[in-house]
This record gives C-alpha cells, structure tokens and sequence, in this order.
C-alpha cells in the first residue's frame, strides 16, 4: 500500500538549517506530483511546496520562499526539503504526499525552533 515515511526533524535554533526526508513506497513515485505539507499545533494543514514528477519544477508558498527548497531523487523514490534560516513559525509537523490520491499519510517529522 501507499506509504511515506517522514525523517530529519529535530529542536534547532532560529537561524539554523534541517534537510527532511520522505521515503514514498506503494505506487510508482516518478509519475507523480509531490507536496510537503505542515500542521502548526491548533492550526490546519497547510501546503508549502510542490515539486513537479520530474523535478523540473518547484512552487512554493510566499511564507517559505527564498527559505525552502523542494527536491526529489526519482531512483530513491525519496522527496527533500531543505529549510534555511528557521523561524519560529516553522514550528510544526512536517508530511510529504503526492499532490493527488492523498489516500494515506505518514506520521510525520516534528521540527522544533526554539532557543
């Protein structure tokens, strides 16, 4: 079946950096849309950044730009997320999904920024 799992979490300090990992099995990942998706503790879901099923392309939300940066690497069936100068607000649990059949998630990466 459809699973990710999320990785590369932790407790960092405003201005640091963290590459999370998502390992996607159950389907063929190179056909595929990707998203990173964020939960802030009381808030919704919400959607950061999208890489295309080629990696040729790249969205992000205005929150992350220029701080965020989506990538994939086909052979490893693995999306990326590098985060650049954390903030606070970052604070959430960080998922991965394809942009479409969102018909499970994994459990998430908790990022932490706190001094």
């Amino acid at each position: 079946q459809v699973q990710f799992v999320e990785s590369g979490g932790g407790l960092v300090q405003p201005g640091e950096s963290l590459r999370l990992s998502c390992v996607a099995s159950g389907f063929t990942f190179d056909r595929y849309t990707m998203r990173w998706y964020r939960r802030a503790a009381g808030k919704e879901r919400e959607l950061v950044a999208t890489i295309s099923s080629t990696g040729g392309l790249q969205e992000y939300v205005d929150s992350v730009k220029g701080r965020f940066t989506i990538s994939r690497d086909n052979a490893k069936n693995i999306v990326y997320l590098e985060i650049h100068n954390l903030k606070p607000e970052d604070t959430a649990v960080y998922f991965c999904n394809r942009a479409v059949l969102q018909t499970s998630w994994g459990q998430g990466t908790q990022v932490t920024v706190s001094s």
